[in-house]
């Protein structure tokens, strides 16, 4: 009974906040009781205003115990940078016939790389992929001539994050059936990788609050001293 599920949830969450970290993901992975193996997310409110170039905020974030769940990559390249990216296990390899693809109204992958010369090609593509965040880019390493890299970096846990426009970051940060220590090396390892993104138009305080969930539950805030790199 989701009903049921959800008004207990509630209850088990009523009064408490600004958790350490550890009491605040034993409290979300015990609430964690849908029936498939519910994400754990973060959002971070930080004190910045997207609109302004000098506070947005963006990156990525290996995290050490990789997210668990399984990332379809495509890549845009030709030759041997085509065949590195395969080599390396990407999903989707092309160039101009991958484009027809993503027009046509297929976008069977969750992340976008591709090398610097392919550009012009994915550059017509900004409407479909912009508004998705598949969009390759230089800043999260997405466009480079290191495709295999990037494909590894992508399979092997690597989160891109992008302040949207309220100042919000939210992010997945592994599984509720992981271990309680390695989704809080995972939160520390998030938290940190937004830290050090600060931007330079920053005002005030930067990390105002964060909180963490499971993808069915209700919502935690944490102490952010104990979110951050110990």
């Amino acid at each position: 009974m989701a009903g049921k599920r959800i008004t207990a949830a509630r209850a088990a969450f009523e009064g408490k906040e600004n958790l350490k970290v550890a009491d605040a993901i034993a409290l979300v992975k015990s609430n964690a009781s849908a029936k498939f193996d519910e994400t754990v997310e973060i959002a971070l409110n930080l004190g910045v205003d997207p609109r302004h170039a000098d506070q947005m905020v963006r990156g990525t974030v290996n995290l050490p115990n990789g997210t668990g769940k399984t990332v379809r990559v495509a890549v845009f390249a030709r030759g041997d940078k085509a065949e590195e990216a395969k080599a390396a296990g990407a999903d989707i390899v092309g160039a101009e016939d991958l484009m027809e693809t993503i027009f046509g109204g297929t976008i069977d992958f969750d992340r976008c790389i591709a090398t610097p010369d392919m550009m012009p090609i994915v550059g017509r593509l900004g409407k479909v992929l912009g508004p998705r965040n598949l969009m390759p880019n230089p800043k999260v390493g997405t466009v480079t001539m290191d495709v295999g890299q990037a494909v590894k970096n992508a399979k092997g846990g690597e989160v891109q994050f992008r302040v949207e426009k309220a100042g919000i970051i939210h992010g997945g940060v592994g599984k509720a059936s992981f271990d309680a220590a390695k989704l809080v090396e995972n939160i520390r390892a998030f938290v940190d990788a937004v830290q050090k993104a600060k931007p330079t138009g920053a005002k005030g305080t930067y990390m105002k609050k964060v909180s963490i969930s499971s993808t069915m539950g209700p919502g935690v805030s944490v102490d952010i001293a104990s979110a951050t790199a110990q």
